[in-house]
This record gives C-alpha cells, sequence and structure tokens, in this order.
C-alpha cells in the first residue's frame, strides 16, 4: 500500500495531467477570451454549482463526516481528460471541454486547498486534520501544473509528435487509474462496504444531476447542441484521480489511503456506469 501512495497515486495523476498538456494549445486558452459566454457558463458550474449540489447532497444523504468532507473533495476537482473524451465520443465542441479543463485545472491549484480546509473543518469540527493550505497547493502544482506544462511545451514545440505520444501516454493514465482506484477500495474496504448503499447512491444521483444541470444551463442560455454536450459533460464528469491525491495528501498517512479518497474512488466506477449510457445517447444525436 506504501507504493501505491508514494508512488502510483502521484505517477498517475502526473501522467494523467501530461496528457492533459499534450492536447492543449495556446488557441484553447485564446478562445476563453474570444468565445465568453460558453466557457462562463462551464466555469460557473464547475466553480459554484458542482460543490453546492455535492454539499446539499452530502447533507441529505447523511454521510459520515469523512466521507462527507471526501465528496467535497470531488466536487472542487476539475474535470479530466476522461472528460474531453467522452465530449468527443458524444459530438460536444471538444476545444470547449479541453479549454474549461485546462483553465479550471489552473484555477484548482488555489482554490481546492481553501476550500478542502473550509470543508474539513465544516463537517469534522475539532476532529478536522490540520491542512496546510500553502503545502497541499504546492504538492497540487507539482503534479498537476508542471506536468501539464510540459505536455502543453511538448504540444507547441512538436505537435505532431505530440499526438503520436498522446496516444501512448492516454493508454498508461487508464492503466495507472484503474490501480490507483483498486488500491483506494481495497485500503478502505470496511468503510467502502458499510457505506455503500449511502455512498453509492448519493455520487450516482451527484452524476446524474450534475449532467442534468449541465444541460439546463446550455438550454437556459441557448448554446449549440454541440457547446450543451461540452458542458453537461464537463459538469457531469470530476477527476477522480485528483479527489483521490488530494484525500491522500490532507492527511500524515503513508501506509493507507484515507476515507476522505473513497468517494472519489467509488466515483471512479459509478461515473462510467451512468455517463456512457448519456454519451452514447447523444453521440446519435446531431449537433
Amino acid at each position: 500500500m506504501d507504493s501505491l501512495i508514494t508512488i502510483f497515486l502521484p505517477l498517475a495523476l502526473a501522467v494523467i495531467m501530461f496528457s492533459l498538456g499534450l492536447g492543449l494549445t495556446f488557441d484553447d486558452f485564446r478562445r476563453v477570451v474570444l468565445k465568453p459566454k460558453a466557457f462562463a457558463i462551464g466555469a460557473v458550474a464547475q466553480i459554484v454549482l458542482i460543490p453546492v449540489t455535492a454539499y446539499i447532497l452530502a447533507v441529505l444523504f447523511r454521510l459520515p463526516p469523512e466521507l462527507a468532507v471526501g465528496m467535497m473533495i470531488l466536487a472542487f476537482c476539475p474535470g479530466g481528460v476522461t472528460a474531453n473524451l467522452l465530449t468527443k465520443i458524444a459530438g460536444g465542441e471538444v476545444a470547449l471541454s479541453i479549454s474549461l479543463t485546462g483553465v479550471i485545472s489552473l484555477v484548482a491549484v488555489v482554490t481546492v486547498p481553501i476550500l478542502v480546509a473550509l470543508s474539513a473543518n465544516h463537517f469534522l469540527g475539532v476532529d478536522a486534520p490540520s491542512v496546510n493550505v500553502t503545502s497541499l497547493g504546492v504538492s497540487m502544482a507539482l503534479i498537476t501544473l508542471a506536468p501539464a506544462a510540459i505536455g502543453i511545451a511538448v504540444r507547441h514545440f512538436a505537435g505532431g509528435f505530440a499526438l503520436k505520444l498522446d496516444a501512448v501516454v492516454s493508454r498508461i493514465a487508464v492503466v495507472l487509474f484503474v490501480v490507483v482506484v483498486a488500491g483506494a477500495l481495497a485500503a478502505n474496504w470496511s468503510t467502502f462496504v458499510d457505506n455503500i448503499l449511502v455512498l453509492g447512491p448519493a455520487l450516482v444521483l451527484l452524476n446524474v444531476l450534475l449532467l442534468l444541470i449541465g444541460f439546463g444551463l446550455a438550454r437556459l442560455f441557448s448554446l449549440t447542441q454541440a457547446e450543451g454536450k461540452a458542458i453537461a459533460i464537463e459538469t457531469g464528469i470530476q477527476n477522480a484521480t485528483l479527489g483521490i491525491t488530494v484525500g491522500s495528501l490532507i492527511v500524515e498517512q503513508a501506509s493507507a489511503l484515507p476515507p476522505f479518497s473513497l468517494p472519489s474512488a467509488v466515483y471512479g466506477i459509478t461515473m462510467y456506469v451512468v455517463s456512457i449510457p448519456v454519451v452514447l445517447w447523444l453521440r446519435g444525436r446531431r449537433a
């Protein structure tokens, strides 16, 4: 289990973020300025609506405090490479999806440590672990921003090579993700079994509600169908690997992943159960 935390967990996240960087160009960031409406809607959904929805569900389902914090950690995380891939399969606007993932991932380095500390204090009170916001932010930057920046640089200076490399890196990232999720579940198996009847439905409902919120926002603000697909998927799919990593970083525990990581690990499975049928349905709808 030590190797899972010290090697596979940060490596998996770094590889995933490197893969994200390989898919980003500077035009993706310029698009934020050129087409601000769709991006702003997606950003508000990511930063505000997802955490609010997760908080309401955590309270309604009366999740144990540590699992409630874990659900909030998941909600604070941006979308990941999976959201970009599912958007492509669904026929959504991939450039918008990548722009949202890239920019919100940058913002998350600042917002996540602060919001995690507030959530821990809210749900755990005096039992809350002491969250070093600065240390958590630096750790996130090293594991997420640095690999992403390297990926962006490779894409900029060697575009053809980056596209070929991305196909290989993406497969490696999937394997590492499976290892991390399996390890997180194994490390918290008793907690998982004791709470699955509550945690499972809460996470499935979270996924469903967020997809519906994304679709609703797209319709409310008259976005194109392609933009709507991207917004819905970016709102409904979170970076589970980042959630597992952050959960492990906020406690000084090297022998096993803490319960804070469990919701993200379970979500890493349930999100596919919910999202794949939706994506296949969207794929059948013409943009």
